[in-house]
């Protein structure tokens, strides 16, 4: 349209793009327990929506070179795969810690003795307990900004599936938020000794449960040989 030239009609503006658009989202595999569980027929097993609850949670750190660097044992890949694929990885990360940690059971709850954990949660005043699919703790809401309320719980029964801390919604963003921390605020590697989870402290009989879970990972990694992940624990246990 020449210059000077009014068009009524071209000053409407094409609506702006989502800027909140969804990411991509992409199923994860299943871990072994998770196939053992459906071969059983038992229903206590991870459950799709799962993966989207992780997937959404991911911050971009997540995604990029220092976490292909992080997981590099796992999926050799990751830094050259598409964003959807990079999530399915995470999706699965946590499938499998939550396998180790809990048998995929929501509802788990375990009160350890060993001296280093059976501390006293400043916000419930009693024992620590580990609870969820990540065995977490209500301290963790204020360490990690996690919405689990024990206002709301302690009067709820202690395996009752409304507790805040039990919803796999709440457990598994607080996971995400935990590995954060870990990876980015405390420079730490994924195979820590100083890991909230044990499960990821390589010498550990949790973490052999955990190695196990971690031979099923996305196709888009492709790994070249499935070799046992403790071949890679010192490659990924070192910067």
């Amino acid at each position: 349209m020449p210059a000077g030239c009014k068009n009524d009609a071209a000053q409407t503006a094409p609506p702006s793009p989502q800027t909140n658009a969804s990411p991509p989202i992409q199923p994860a595999p299943p871990t072994p327990i998770a196939v053992k569980k459906q071969e059983l027929g038992d229903d206590e097993t991870w459950d799709p929506q799962w993966d989207v609850y992780i997937e959404k949670a991911l911050p971009p750190e997540m995604l990029g070179p220092k976490a292909a660097h992080d997981v590099r044992g796992y999926c050799p890949r990751f830094s050259t795969m598409s964003e959807a694929d990079k999530r399915a990885f995470w999706a699965y990360f946590f499938q499998a810690l939550a396998g180790a940690e809990a048998g995929l059971k929501p509802t788990t709850t375990v009160r350890h003795t060993q001296p280093e954990v059976a501390v006293v949660d400043p916000v419930t005043k009693k024992t620590v307990r580990q609870q969820g699919l990540l065995q977490l703790a209500y301290m963790d809401a204020d360490r990690y900004g996690c919405d689990f309320d024990w206002d709301k719980d302690k009067g709820l029964p202690m395996k009752d599936p409304a507790r805040t801390i039990l919803q796999p919604k709440n457990n598994l963003e607080c996971g995400v938020k935990i590995l954060d921390n870990q990876l980015f605020m405390l420079n730490k590697p994924l195979l820590s000794s100083a890991s909230y989870w044990s499960t990821l402290q390589p010498g550990t009989v949790s973490y052999r449960v955990f190695a196990k879970q971690m031979t099923n990972v996305p196709s888009a990694c492709h790994a070249v040989r499935r070799a046992h992940p403790d071949v890679n624990i010192a490659q990924m246990s070192k910067r």
